[in-house]
């Protein structure tokens, strides 16, 4: 009688590995929340241990069970009563259903270790950015190279590792596109509009995505990213529009950077405004840009998981508007 394999180990406890990957993910979460509140303060992850961002006083471990300790503690500091931001336990369940979906989606093969770290540090990403509008090289340069050593491997393990990478050049590829595309977008914006471009941590981070998941990679996740954002931008538009009842948006107060009287503030443009999830400080960000950074991130996160048959989708479409027929493996 021969032992399981891996796909059969992974059906038979199915609902256990579930479990198993759901609190793996909340464990991961947690850590990725504490990630996302230092690495734009230069400060260490591991030391020190976690504390309140109010009263500065270590948490306890029982008080920082992930998801759980915030629903018991009611959303408030054990030790001053301040409230505890809920972006924290958002962030946890974010991380757990992510892994959940890799393990339902890829199984236990050599590919699954690969794209939970890649899920987390897609987390990490979005939070960071949208909190300091700051994407962390602390996840972008290690992946680089990372995600090339990946598709090395990929080569010698074969399409049974369920990797979407399986030859160097798709990676070299990906991370010569995917950077140079938007260096180029950054580029043009700037010599063009007289404006800011796209930022630099962007062109990192698309790079990296490459990386991982091949130039079509890269592509289709820019590609998906520039429509997320756009319907968002438009229902943002459309939401200020409706809430001013007028044809253009009212101004915003913001305040003017630099400035040490906060007191005194301008009424040019919009503001976007986000909570930074280890000490609360709002940061003001003067006119009307949105961060690409999560919309690059979702855009992955969905060819991840979906790639292979949006790609199949797009073609099928394309052949019967053609009226062809095309044989799909």
């Amino acid at each position: 009688m021969t032992s399981p394999g891996w796909a059969e180990l992974a059906e038979q406890g199915r609902g256990v590995f579930i479990a198993l990957f759901f609190m793996l993910g909340a464990v991961v979460g947690s850590f990725c929340n504490v990630c996302v509140a230092r690495w734009p303060h230069g400060l260490s992850v591991i030391k020190p241990r976690s504390r309140c961002p109010k009263c500065l006083k270590p948490i306890a471990w029982y008080d920082n069970i992930p998801i759980l300790s915030w629903f018991v503690l009611r959303a408030r500091c054990r030790q001053c009563g301040q409230p505890i931001s809920f972006i924290y336990p958002l962030v946890e369940l974010i991380t757990a259903l992510l892994f959940v979906a890799v393990f339902l989606r890829f199984g236990l093969v050599p590919a699954t270790p690969v794209y939970l770290a890649f899920c987390a540090a897609m987390v990490i990403v979005t939070f960071q950015d949208l909190a300091d509008w700051t994407i962390p090289d602390e996840i972008t340069l290690p992946g680089i190279p990372a995600g090339l050593l990946i598709a090395l491997a990929g080569t010698y393990l074969g399409t049974d590792s369920e990797l979407r990478v399986l030859n160097v050049l798709d990676a070299l590829g990906g991370i010569l596109l995917g950077g140079g595309v938007i260096l180029a977008m950054d580029r043009i914006t700037v010599w063009v509009l007289k404006k800011p471009g796209m930022g630099f941590g962007d062109v990192k981070l698309l790079a990296m995505v490459g990386s991982f998941l091949g130039w079509l990679g890269a592509f289709v996740t820019l590609m998906l990213a520039s429509v997320f954002g756009s319907v968002f931008g438009l229902l943002m538009i459309l939401r200020m529009r409706i809430k001013t009842g007028s044809g253009k948006p009212a101004p915003v107060e913001t305040v003017v950077p630099g400035r040490q009287d906060a007191g005194k503030k301008k009424t040019e443009g919009t503001q976007k405004q986000a909570a930074s999830t280890e000490d609360d400080e709002e940061i003001t960000l003067e006119g009307h840009y949105l961060p690409f950074g999560p919309w690059l991130a979702l855009g992955a996160l969905v060819y991840l998981f979906f790639g292979p048959e949006l790609i199949a989708w797009y073609i099928h479409r394309g052949a019967v508007l053609q009226g062809t027929t095309v044989y799909l493996p």
